[in-house]
């Protein structure tokens, strides 16, 4: 099971007073509900592929409005061929939406025609707002799994008035969601790991926020210790190839005129480094009899290493 599929399971095992549970519904129904004309009369269908979502859709209705849908199950004819289940109610499903405040309801007169309900007004209670967002999440929200190379939460709604207010919801807790329009509607989505874990909090998905910080820190624990084994590597080589330039410049000169005729500081450095060829400057320098600084020792060098380049020409 991924990640957003075991999100959206503890999701539906929450437990809510009447409000928040109208609210819910009413997200999952301006998010994913369609109206439609069947036999001359109007049906009101949720669809979803996630059964534990479609046994919610069914409690939610029966429980805040004692009302009895039908399920309707078929099965998707491309792709994955998945089932999908839809929450019929076609006792009088105009009623139940004027009662969760939808006004101006049109019914398509074509049959199997449909439409997507109109967006609700902001809720305005905290806890009708994190209910709202949670049927919106569950209706048709995804994210990805916090392992993934990239962080992405969003949710896709039919139009655009329905999206800025799950913006405007979100500001609330200065999330910040973004909204851009796709081909088949608008997606509001959030793409870092902290406003996720905020969201998840938000809409009651503990289970699913402790386990995707748990993962994040682990891939940033992992991020830090390979840019700190990165680095010193980086630096490991660096010190070798000085080192590595040092004792070929010393070598010329040894060859070419001797140590012994450089001067005493430069001599001494020389005939450490040929002693100690795998250590940094710092550790070299702390060798030497005489305290000096690593600028100090590295100009030592470079000064053998002018010697070296005059002898060349």
């Amino acid at each position: 099971m991924s990640f957003a599929s075991q999100t959206k399971k503890e999701l539906t095992l929450i437990e809510q007073g009447d409000c928040c549970r109208q609210s819910e519904l009413e997200a999952l129904i301006a998010t994913n509900g369609m109206l439609k004309n069947l036999s001359g009369r109007p049906v009101l269908d949720i669809e979803t592929e996630n059964v534990a979502i479609a046994r919610r859709i069914y409690t939610l209705m029966k429980d805040s409005f004692a009302v009895h849908p039908e399920v309707v199950v078929r099965k998707k004819m491309r792709l994955r061929k998945n089932n999908v289940y839809a929450i019929r109610l076609s006792s009088r499903p105009l009623e139940l939406l004027a009662r969760l405040g939808w006004n101006r309801i049109h019914v398509p007169r074509t049959p199997d025609a449909q439409t997507m309900l109109p967006a609700l007004e902001k809720r305005r209670k905290r806890c009708c707002q994190k209910a709202y967002l949670r049927g919106a999440f569950l209706a048709a929200g995804s994210v990805n799994d916090p392992g993934s190379n990239s962080y992405h939460l969003e949710i896709s709604v039919p139009q655009e008035d329905l999206g800025k207010t799950l913006v405007e919801m979100t500001d609330f807790y200065e999330l910040h969601a973004k909204l851009i329009q796709r081909k088949r509607g608008y997606v509001l989505y959030l793409k870092e790991g902290e406003k996720i874990v905020d969201f998840l909090n938000i809409i009651g998905a503990h289970q699913a926020l402790l386990k995707f910080e748990d993962v994040r820190i682990l891939k940033g624990m992992r991020n830090q210790v390979n840019r700190l084994v990165n680095c010193e590597t980086a630096n490991l080589n660096k010190t070798i190839i000085a080192a590595v330039r040092q004792v070929e410049v010393i070598r010329l000169i040894d060859e070419r005129i001797g140590l012994q005729s450089l001067p005493n500081h430069l001599r001494e450095v020389a005939e450490l480094r040929l002693r100690y060829p795998d250590v940094n400057l710092q550790e070299l320098a702390g060798r030497l009899q005489h305290k000096v600084s690593k600028s100090g020792l590295n100009h030592r060098f470079k000064k053998l290493e002018q010697i070296a380049e005059d002898l060349r020409k």
